[in-house]
Order: C-alpha cells, then sequence, then structure tokens
C-alpha cells in the first residue's frame, strides 16, 4: 500500500506558531460617557526608531493617514455625541488624519470598515474637525485612550511617539 506524506509533525506545533505574526497589535477601549457607548477598534503600528512625522516621517505633513494599521481603525458611538463641538450621529465611522506640525484635521468617514489605505475620500465624511496637537511622553505603539470622564463628556487622545492629539467627547 502507497501511502502520502503524513501530517502527524505539523500538529506538534502550535496554531500560533504557523500564523505569520502581526507586527502591529490588535487593541480596542471602549469607554461609558453618561448613556452613550463610545469604542474604538484599531491596530497599534510602533515606532521602532523611526522618525514618526512630517517630511522625513513615517507620516508626511499635510497627507491623508489612517491613525493606526492594516484595517482603518474604527470609532462606534452608541447615541449621538458632540465631537470638539459638532454633532456626529450614532453609528460606526472610519478614523483619518491630515496631520500638520500645528494642526491636524480629523476625519470621521462613514466607510467604516474599510482598509487603511486609500482613504475613502471626502464624500464620505461625516466630520471634519481641527485640532492642535501636544507634546507628551513617549508612547512606542500608536494608542487610543481617554485620560479623563465625567459625567457626560470625556477626552479621547490619540497618542503616538510624541504627539497627543486630544478630542473632547460630549453624550448628547
Amino acid at each position: 500500500m502507497i501511502r502520502g506524506p503524513t501530517l502527524a509533525p505539523l500538529l506538534w506545533f502550535p496554531a500560533a506558531a504557523l500564523a505569520a505574526q502581526r507586527p502591529s497589535q490588535h487593541a480596542s477601549v471602549t469607554q461609558q460617557i453618561g448613556s452613550t457607548q463610545v469604542t474604538i477598534v484599531y491596530n497599534r503600528p510602533s515606532a521602532r526608531g523611526r522618525t514618526l512625522f512630517g517630511k522625513d516621517g513615517v507620516v508626511a505633513w499635510g497627507r491623508v493617514w489612517c491613525p493606526g494599521a492594516d484595517a482603518a481603525s474604527t470609532i462606534a458611538v452608541s447615541t449621538d455625541v458632540t465631537i470638539g463641538g459638532q454633532t456626529l450621529a450614532a453609528g460606526k465611522y472610519s478614523i483619518w488624519a491630515i496631520p500638520g506640525p500645528d494642526e491636524w484635521t480629523l476625519i470621521f468617514s462613514r466607510a467604516a470598515d474599510v482598509f487603511h489605505v486609500p482613504y475613502p475620500g471626502e464624500s464620505k465624511d461625516a466630520l471634519r474637525l481641527k485640532v492642535k496637537p501636544q507634546a507628551g511622553p513617549f508612547m512606542e505603539s500608536l494608542a487610543y485612550y481617554f485620560p479623563a470622564v465625567d459625567g457626560d463628556r470625556a477626552l479621547l487622545n490619540l497618542h503616538w511617539g510624541e504627539t497627543v492629539v486630544q478630542v473632547p467627547l460630549a453624550a448628547r
């Protein structure tokens, strides 16, 4: 009887060892703000000694960028919220940015479940918001987090390297 090759040696290796490892780790953060649940799902690129922003950076000034890796980062809000004084309807959105040294434009796109390139286009924008970047302590891997929450208000930070972009959120 002729036998084919056996698969038994493959059983010795854990499935995780066979899967390709992602350089950018998957993450999510959920925050209750009043009666509103806010969930951000993203992948965390790492600095790995690179210049992150600017002419010679991973992210060029003045160009649309998806702050994350692999799939576009998303934000889901269970009810309407106010972000930087503008209303964002309940739903799920992808997050994009146009960084600059003194001002960033944050974009919340109705094209939620997309890859991180290319940008879906202005016709899909639900909201655009101008924000001022701040300096912060070095953060190796990109992170979204809520440093302050009070009743029906919160601050959302996007932080990578020494750059922090902070956005006020309020439940409506």
